[in-house]
């Protein structure tokens, strides 16, 4: 840190704070910049919500959150810009959910199913999001390159891990790129149907049904069987538990 950083720090020290807390603080309190422009991501989600992308306008989300179109160009190129944005957090957020399957070395589907959970999560939130860009990549050539790199991605790690565990012996001989994309588009497509508008779908039927397909498909029924059951004796060990404390 420069000698200016340090005096900056310390002139915004109260007393009784260290730098490590002063940092930690500020760290959890974005600027009024950051706000502004989460601000307006959250607009365009909220809005996406009931319409489509093409009747998006600047004019929209400037008025939403009392700003202006300047602002708005502070901040984004374009409408284009804030929907490649809002797809590339949500990407990125999908990949940290889904972790422990691609990254873990413990039982495969119960990975995959955390995985699934985290995935369904994120989606119930923002689903619109999906359908709009899918919704407008058939006549919007920017936001169909977009969602072809989006799935895409997700399709080179699927295939990826499909192969890594096919070395290990824990999944079968097969085409894992084809089964990759298979199992990503159904994801897309379910996603987008159950949650992409309200009313939303069931959480609980969604993650079930993605539960059962992938882990059929990649580790086959004696391993669904064994995650369909592992969450059942998990609620059962509880509530016994709870009961125990209640005596």
């Amino acid at each position: 840190m420069t000698k200016r950083g340090m005096k900056d720090l310390s002139d915004s020290m109260s007393e009784g704070d260290s730098i490590r807390q002063l940092v930690r603080k500020r760290a959890s309190s974005p600027r009024k910049s950051e706000r502004t422009r989460r601000a307006i991501l959250d607009a365009a989600l909220d809005f996406l919500w009931t319409h489509p992308f093409r009747d998006l306008t600047v004019a929209e989300l400037a008025s939403r959150t009392e700003t202006s179109r300047a602002t708005f160009y502070q901040y984004f190129a374009d409408l284009h810009d804030l929907m490649d944005v809002l797809l590339s957090e949500m990407e990125n957020d999908i990949l940290v959910a889904a972790a422990p399957w691609f990254e873990g070395n413990t039982d495969p589907a119960s990975l995959l199913r955390e995985s699934l959970s985290g995935l369904v999560k994120i989606c119930y939130q923002r689903g619109p999001i999906l359908r709009a860009v899918a919704d407008a990549a058939a006549s919007d050539q920017t936001l169909e390159k977009n969602w072809t790199k989006f799935l895409q991605r997700f399709d080179d790690a699927v295939t990826e891990r499909i192969e890594q565990q096919q070395a290990a012996g824990l999944i079968p001989p097969f085409a894992a790129r084809s089964v990759a994309v298979a199992l990503n588009r159904l994801d897309a497509s379910l996603m987008i149907e159950t949650f992409g508008r309200r009313p939303r779908g069931n959480q609980d039927q969604v993650l079930a049904s993605l539960v059962r397909i992938w882990i059929s498909t990649l580790y086959g029924a004696q391993a669904l069987q064994q995650s369909v059951a592992s969450p059942q004796k998990r609620k059962i060990k509880k509530k016994s538990v709870s009961q125990n404390k209640g005596e």
